[in-house]
C-alpha cells in the first residue's frame, strides 16, 4: 500500500474527449460511468468509484460504475451498508491528517491482498474479481475527503509507473469536477423540499438511478433500457422508492424536486 503527495504542476494538456466524458457526469446519477469512460480513452480500468465524506464523517457521495453490469453499484452498496469507509485504509488515513490550509491530493495504490478485515476485502475485491486499485485522494480544509478510485481485475496487467503518470495527469481535473459534483448535490437539496431530500438520502444506489432517469422525464420502459435491466426490476426499485419518498407519482417527483438530476 502506497501513497505520494501530488505536487502543484502546470496545467495538463487533456484530450477533449477525456475531459468532455469527466464533465458529462458532473451534476448526475453518472459520475463514475462518467469518469470510467473518460479513463478507459487512456488506460485499462475495469471499475470506478467515487467517495465523498464530510467533516462529520457522513457519506455525502456515491457513485460506482464498471464494464459490465451493475457489479460495482451493488459492491457500493455493500461499502456503505457495512460502513466499510471506517475501514478503508485510503478514508482512515486522510480522516486522520491536519486539515491543510489549501487542499491536497495524493495519489494512492493498494493490492487487495493488504486489505486487513476479510469482509471488506471479500465485498469490494475477492467476490468481484479485483486486484488492486489506484485513487486520486482530496482532503480539503473543510474536512471533507474524497476519493475516485480505478480498479484492475485479475485478468488485467498490473498499475505500473506509466499507468500512474497518466493518472496524475488527470487528477486534477477529476478533483475538480468531483468538488464542482458535490456543491451541484448541496444545490438541489437546497433547493428541495426539506422532508423529501431526507428520504432521498435513505434510497439504495439502485433506486437512486431509477429516481435519475425519472427526473429526467424518461419513462419507467426508458430507464430499464438506459439502466440494461428489465422492465419489472425498474418498477420494483420505482415502487420501492416512491413508497419511502412518500410521494405517488412522478408528476409528484418532479414537482418535490426541480431540475434534472438526485444528489449521487
Amino acid at each position: 500500500m502506497k501513497r505520494w503527495r501530488l505536487p502543484a504542476a502546470p496545467e495538463a494538456t487533456l484530450s477533449a474527449g477525456v475531459v468532455g466524458d469527466v464533465l458529462a457526469g458532473v451534476g448526475t446519477p453518472h459520475l463514475a460511468a462518467s469518469y470510467l469512460a473518460a479513463m478507459q480513452r487512456v488506460m485499462p480500468v475495469t471499475f470506478c468509484t467515487v467517495f465523498a465524506v464530510g467533516a462529520s464523517g457522513r457519506i455525502e457521495t456515491v457513485s460506482a460504475a464498471s464494464s459490465y453490469g451493475s457489479t460495482a453499484e451493488r459492491t457500493a452498496e455493500r461499502y456503505v451498508a457495512q460502513r466499510f469507509d471506517l475501514l478503508d485504509p485510503n478514508m482512515a488515513w486522510l480522516a486522520a491528517r491536519k486539515l491543510p490550509r489549501r487542499a491536497q491530493l495524493w495519489l494512492g495504490h493498494q493490492l487487495g491482498d493488504e486489505v486487513a478485515n476479510p469482509a471488506y476485502r471479500a465485498a469490494c475485491y475477492g467476490d468481484v474479481g479485483i486486484r488492486e486499485r489506484a485513487s486520486v485522494l482530496l482532503l480539503l480544509p473543510t474536512g471533507q475527503r474524497v476519493a475516485v478510485s480505478f480498479y484492475r481485475s485479475l485478468a488485467q496487467p498490473e498499475f505500473g509507473a506509466g499507468d500512474f503518470a497518466v493518472i496524475e495527469r488527470h487528477a486534477t481535473l477529476l478533483a475538480d469536477a468531483t468538488t464542482a459534483h458535490g456543491r451541484s448535490a448541496v444545490a438541489a437539496r437546497e433547493a428541495t423540499a426539506p422532508a423529501l431530500a431526507s428520504r432521498l438520502l435513505t434510497l439504495s444506489l439502485r433506486e437512486r438511478e431509477v429516481i435519475g432517469h425519472l427526473m429526467a422525464g424518461r419513462t419507467a420502459k426508458e430507464a430499464a433500457r438506459e439502466i440494461g435491466v428489465e422492465l419489472t426490476t425498474v418498477r420494483t426499485h420505482q415502487y420501492r422508492a416512491f413508497r419511502r419518498l412518500g410521494i405517488r407519482s412522478q408528476k409528484e417527483l418532479l414537482r418535490g424536486w426541480p431540475g434534472s438530476s438526485v444528489p449521487p
